[in-house]
């Protein structure tokens, strides 16, 4: 018998935008699959279970059907058109990656085969953390495309961490085991602020590798154009966005405050301009801790961060 890697959000939760659900990864017929992958690898048992594991269900939770109706049909002033302007474009929900308790990392390889089968597809995917370890899966599946990536990171941390407890694939983790993927070049971090996930070792490591370390005040001095500039044209990119690297004034429900971050214009920019300039195969949103919200506030700006990635994807010709 084999084993479903995702299984069906909570019922009370629906489908993000209640879009389809589609469960059966052999048979996907997407433009674009939202994936949840609620669990990283813990440090300690303490760990194992934590409120990042709900933001999946929580963020598909956020909209009723009146505010349904109203993104996908009224007029979007983000987009400067409707959502998918005008184009039949298939969108579906793929559950959430199913975990085993017994066996930590069994989350992980689900996790990649998962990633694999939609990347294969031809779909765009858009996944759900968890906490900031759940990319590593995704992005050892980027080895499907047989091309050479620029990574893009917006977090108020480096995660250079080589290992935490002993464990190396946790979320202090990965842009270390990014930079060791082959098929992964170019490596672009937004947003370093604060402290915390980085000692000089860390940080000399990550310059010796050759990363791009934008910190939160150079970006704020420069402005995100100077930023997009760096980043290498033509793609293809994935895009991971740790949500401590936004401003804790419009993403507060984050387990590290850390004052100084991107502000909405500024990752609004981030997403059109890095979309703009490649293909972005696929994107992830983590370390949302829901309890931490204020009134919603998170979440919001989360379900707004990715309808505009999905519409600027859509006015860029991707998915074909």
């Amino acid at each position: 018998m084999t084993t479903k890697l995702t299984e069906a959000p909570d019922p009370s939760a629906g489908t993000f935008l209640d879009f389809p659900l589609a469960l059966d990864l052999d048979e996907l017929n997407a433009d674009i699959a939202i994936l949840g992958i609620p669990f990283g690898m813990p440090y300690s048992a303490a760990s194992m279970a934590n409120d990042q594991s709900r933001a999946p269900d929580a963020l598909r939770g956020l909209s009723s059907a009146e505010d349904v109706a109203y993104t996908l049909d009224h007029f979007d002033w983000d987009l400067n058109g409707h959502l998918f302007d005008g184009r039949d474009i298939r969108v579906v929900d793929c559950g959430n990656v199913s975990a085993d308790s017994a066996h930590h990392k069994e989350h992980y390889r689900r996790a990649e085969l998962a990633a694999r089968k939609i990347f294969a597809s031809g779909a765009t995917l858009i996944t759900l953390g968890g906490d900031h370890g759940v990319p590593i899966p995704v992005m050892r599946a980027l080895s499907e495309f047989d091309k050479v990536f620029t990574l893009v990171q917006i977090d108020a941390h480096l995660d250079w961490r080589d290992e935490v407890n002993g464990e190396t694939e946790g979320y202090s983790s990965p842009i270390r085991r990014a930079s060791e993927m082959p098929w992964i070049d170019k490596i672009v971090q937004i947003g370093l602020r604060g402290i915390g996930s980085a000692r000089a070792g860390e940080v000399a490591d990550a310059r010796a590798y050759g990363a791009d370390l934008i910190s939160a005040y150079e970006m704020h001095d420069i402005g995100m154009d100077a930023v997009l500039d760096r980043i290498p044209d033509g793609g293809p990119y994935y895009l991971t966005i740790d949500a401590d690297g936004i401003d804790p004034t419009i993403m507060p429900a984050v387990m590290a405050q850390t004052p100084g971050g991107l502000n909405w214009v500024q990752i609004h920019r981030l997403i059109h301009g890095l979309v703009a300039k490649g293909p972005v195969v696929g994107m992830d949103l983590v370390e949302i801790a829901p309890m931490n919200d204020v009134g919603n506030i998170t979440l919001i700006h989360a379900e707004r961060l990715i309808c505009n990635f999905m519409g600027a994807c859509v006015r860029a010709g991707e998915p074909e």
